[in-house]
């Protein structure tokens, strides 16, 4: 079973971590949390990776329905969606698939809070590679 939704995005990294940020918010998804892991991971342990970025999706009333179902989900809050260098020109964006809920906490009345952040982050992703194919 596949936990992502993923999209690949020809275009640089910085350029593609705003739009990201754009499609989100377009889907009413607001950036709770921002963790750059290359600057991390440079800082605390002295390596080197590919620029790479966590950005912590929240939309509050799919957050507030899911609570109200499942007390513990917090566990899985906010959606984290990556955006991760894989080369000078390609851009991997990525977010965990919310159907993972489910599957996880065996609840079955998260599925429809589930279902609409699925189609949410899909939609966000598909405007990524939508609006790069239109450049």
């Amino acid at each position: 079973m596949s936990y992502a939704l993923t999209t690949t995005v020809r275009g640089a990294f910085a350029d593609t971590l705003a739009a990201t940020r754009t499609s989100l918010a377009d889907q009413g998804f607001g950036v709770l949390t921002e963790i750059d892991m290359q600057a991390t991971l440079k800082a605390k342990l002295d390596v080197d990776i590919p620029s790479q970025v966590i950005l912590g999706a929240c939309r509050p009333p799919l957050a507030y329905a899911s609570l109200q179902v499942e007390p513990s989900i917090g566990l899985l809050l906010p959606c984290n969606v990556v955006v991760r260098s894989l080369d000078e020109d390609t851009t991997i964006v990525e977010t965990i698939d919310p159907s993972i809920m489910v599957s996880l906490t065996g609840n079955e009345a998260l599925s429809s809070v589930a279902d609409e952040a699925g189609r949410r982050l899909t939609a966000a992703l598909a405007a990524l590679t939508n609006a790069n194919a239109d450049n």
